[in-house]
């Protein structure tokens, strides 16, 4: 297959890298400005992957849009609206797009799926594609589970089956909105863990649990499948992200609570605040959600605001754990 990979920063040329290995005709974009893409240029690798020679680099956006059959974008959740009016000058009523990213537009509250349609692709054309695992791992070799998910049955399995290795098992998933929202908020919770490995560490089992009953109320709220909480796109990947010394979001967490400046991206800032907007609009208590938009957004001494936070949820008033 023809595949476009619009973005090349860490998570953008792996992909390129896998999809080609799988045996597919792979062009890799990013615009001539980029760090990412003038590192892959000038040295041919980055930090993650070296670019395999059959992969056709290029900072021409109509030629990676125009030649390929399918577009995977891979880049900040929060600039994929304005992304998508440059890539809509193109014809792309035939492409599929396929997006392997996580979060929720803060402005509006919208699924990244959602924020597609808006720009005028068909929603039988759009999948996504996320789960656990951590590019380092994958290249030393070390499989992981991931999955595919779309309102177009026939695409999802598609995409699977011409997507799966002995590298990455996917699954079909079966809940649009659970997955895309229980990806996005994994990297809320993802924070709030880097932030108990400063403050205390035995809290992050407590926060497994209630974060996924948090993130499964807001599921359902909105039109979702609670289940898909506890799926491969939240729960599933909490392991990567809760836990793994790579995940951006935990070690933001764990930069707030020393104090300290964490310059790379993390997905879950611009997340949380998304959320609270859900919670508001659901009428949902999303009190772990609202504890990290508050650190996150709060002024103040960051450290003495994470202990804040943390010391608030326990003075709330006694719930039934299920309820």
């Amino acid at each position: 297959m023809k595949i476009s990979v619009l973005g090349c920063g860490r998570w953008g040329s792996f992909i390129a890298w896998y999809l080609c290995s799988r045996g597919n005709e792979v062009y890799s974009w990013g615009p001539e400005e980029d760090y990412s893409y003038r590192v892959l240029k000038e040295t041919g690798r980055n930090e993650y992957v070296e670019l395999d020679k059959r992969i056709t680099l290029t900072c021409d956006l109509q030629e990676a849009v125009c030649r390929a059959e399918i577009i995977v974008i891979s880049i900040s959740s929060q600039g994929l609206r304005g992304f998508m009016q440059k890539i809509m000058q193109y014809d792309v009523k035939d492409k599929t797009f396929v997006l392997c990213m996580k979060g929720v537009e803060v402005e509006t509250g919208k699924r990244l799926s959602e924020v597609l349609v808006e720009s005028g692709v068909s929603k039988q054309k759009i999948a996504v594609w996320v789960g656990p695992g951590h590019i380092q791992s994958f290249v030393e070799g070390i499989p992981n589970c991931m999955v595919i998910d779309s309102e177009n049955e026939g695409l999802k399995m598609h995409l699977v089956d011409s997507f799966k290795s002995e590298l990455i098992r996917f699954y079909y998933g079966n809940d649009l909105i659970g997955t895309e929202l229980g990806a996005a908020a994994k990297n809320v919770m993802g924070i709030a863990a880097g932030i108990l490995d400063v403050v205390c560490v035995p809290l992050k089992g407590p926060l497994m649990a209630r974060g996924a009953r948090e993130v499964a109320r807001l599921i359902k709220a909105a039109g979702g499948n609670e289940l898909s909480a506890y799926g491969l796109a939240h729960l599933g990947d909490y392991e990567t992200t809760l836990f793994s010394p790579y995940s951006h979001n935990r070690q933001y967490g764990e930069s707030l609570a020393k104090g300290e400046r964490f310059e790379k991206l993390a997905e879950g800032v611009a997340t949380s605040k998304a959320m609270k907007l859900l919670g508001e609009r659901y009428g949902v208590e999303l009190p772990i959600t609202n504890a990290v938009y508050n650190v996150c957004y709060g002024s103040g001494n960051d450290k003495e605001r994470c202990k804040e936070e943390i010391g608030a949820l326990f003075t709330r008033s006694t719930k039934f754990e299920l309820e």
